[in-house]
């Protein structure tokens, strides 16, 4: 059995979408502090001032990089992180590169995921590769979480939340069965009770992205939403 405080801690909780303004960040990071979540993640233009909404709280800030198709150059990626760090950034959640994936171009794929890996983790930033899995097969998804070990990466993701699909227990099974033991793993994208958030940690999951954790830690059913 897990608490809600436990489940709290788990949580990157989502503050995303296109039209959320300063006065929504400011809503979201008070709701994150009093549940005690584990990080707040947001937009890259976002992370400085949520890192002052958050500050002395203990709720971290993660931000999403290349978000949501990942089709940025390298040298771009490398430049996002390290603005990101330079703004304060606590852990770094990159797309992949999914054109270039599912077009076979693996070389591609790690050195692009190496690029950020590089500079985040000169200044000790976690880095999570997100593959969009609702694009992929089950063996594509294993392939990815290959690819973003090789590439250095510290975390495997499911989703952005914003293309197709979602977590799904299959999607989770074979990531923590291809790198559970090497690598940590987040499942994100229509995480909306807490029988899905629960039950994702029991398959092994070390993280959950969530847009409504209210809901969620509430024990009610979230509507539409990330």
């Amino acid at each position: 059995m897990y608490t809600k405080e436990q489940v709290a801690q788990t949580i990157d909780h989502a503050v995303l979408k296109a039209e959320f303004s300063v006065a929504d960040l400011q809503i979201h990071a008070q709701m994150c502090m009093k549940k005690k979540v584990y990080s707040m993640c947001v937009k890259p233009c976002d992370i400085a001032i949520a890192k002052t909404l958050l500050e002395g709280s203990g709720v971290k800030v993660s931000c999403v990089l290349s978000f949501p198709h990942g089709a940025d150059t390298k040298e771009v990626k490398a430049f996002q992180a390290r603005q990101a760090i330079e703004h304060g950034v606590d852990e770094i959640d990159m797309v992949m590169n999914i054109g270039r994936f599912l077009g076979d171009d693996y070389h591609y794929v790690v050195e692009d995921i190496k690029a950020v890996v590089e500079v985040a983790h000169r200044h000790n930033v976690p880095v999570k590769v997100i593959q969009e899995s609702g694009f992929l097969t089950l063996e594509q998804v294993a392939k990815a979480c290959e690819l973003a070990y090789m590439g250095g990466a510290d975390f495997v993701k499911t989703s952005t939340g914003f293309g197709p699909g979602k977590a799904t227990p299959e999607v989770i099974d074979v990531m923590v069965k291809t790198v559970g033991d090497k690598m940590k793993v987040k499942a994100s994208g229509g995480i909306r009770t807490w029988e899905d958030a629960v039950g994702f940690l029991e398959q092994g999951v070390d993280r959950l992205g969530i847009g409504s954790t209210e809901a969620v830690l509430n024990g009610t059913k979230a509507d539409g939403g990330y």
